[in-house]
């Protein structure tokens, strides 16, 4: 049975200029992982021990209140899609989500500087939290656009396609620290 696809199906989500700025983005965070890997090869121990350090429950929940962020964002993008229908709070969870993220990674960093580890203890700390900040710092952007987004889109009733184009806008870009979180749990925090 052959189905036939809309034009919109086929659409890229969101604005093109957007594509090249996350593929930007992943680019930095892709050439950080990698080097944080290659200076793992030559220093196991000391990686060993940074490792033992970390709190994976911390980077458990971290990793379940993002993807729960995630889920409120589809649901968002999908009730915008059908213009009759209004985002409700769901980009307002999903920023909620963003703020327990920023919530629990500080008192993360409070907990390892308080056990004594900062940023110049070790090559694995440094890579640590400098890549872990520059992810909670994109946290916190998207935060913002989520809650930018959901005022717009409470006044914006008038344009169907600009509605779809920015809420598709930002989901892309959450997605995408989403993303960059799924790669950085494993490495940072369960590849022992």
């Amino acid at each position: 049975m052959s189905r036939v696809y809309s034009s919109e199906a086929r659409e890229l989500p969101g604005d093109l200029a957007l594509w090249f700025f996350l593929c930007a983005e992943l680019a930095v965070f892709g050439l950080l992982i990698i080097g944080f890997c290659l200076v793992r090869l030559q220093y196991p121990e000391m990686f060993y021990h940074g490792l033992q350090q970390l709190h994976m429950a911390a980077g458990i929940a971290n990793t379940l209140v993002l993807l729960s962020g995630s889920y409120f964002l589809v649901l968002a993008v999908e009730r915008v899609r059908h213009t009759e229908m209004s985002p409700g709070g769901y980009f307002f969870a999903a920023a909620a989500c963003g703020m327990i993220y920023i919530i629990i990674k500080i008192s993360e960093y409070q907990q390892l500087y308080t056990d004594g580890y900062s940023l110049h203890y070790d090559i694995f700390f440094g890579f640590y939290f400098f890549t872990t900040f520059f992810h909670l710092l994109h946290v916190l952007a998207g935060v913002i656009l989520l809650l930018l987004t959901q005022a717009w889109l409470k006044q914006n009733n008038s344009d169907p396609l600009g509605r779809r184009k920015g809420a598709e806008s930002v989901a892309c870009y959450w997605h995408m620290v989403d993303l960059v979180w799924i790669v950085l749990f494993p490495t940072l925090y369960v590849l022992g």
